[in-house]
């Protein structure tokens, strides 16, 4: 049983790779380290439990987090265009 929960926790974090959403991908992984959380905490690992802990809140936390609206495109305004090297004359 609790070689179980280590193996599902392993696969869960294997397969958040394969979601192609950010959100998506950190809600599996936050998931998998609350999975090793209980992991560890049966075979009173500490170090595994803090270390997932910390996993687990950045994910949900980044996952959570508003990205900010994008910029508005100023069409014909090339300011920030590169510009070719001209030699002086």
């Amino acid at each position: 049983m609790v070689d179980g929960i280590g193996w599902l926790a392993t696969a869960a974090f294997a397969s958040s790779y394969l979601f192609k959403e950010p959100t998506a991908l950190r809600r599996v992984q936050a998931f998998a380290a609350l999975l090793w959380v209980a992991y560890g905490t049966i075979i009173h690992a500490p170090p595994v439990v803090v270390a997932n802990l910390v996993v687990a809140a950045a994910a949900l936390y980044s996952s959570l987090r508003r990205t900010p609206a994008p910029v508005p495109s100023t069409a014909g305004d090339d300011s920030s265009a590169p510009q070719a090297l001209v030699p002086p004359a």
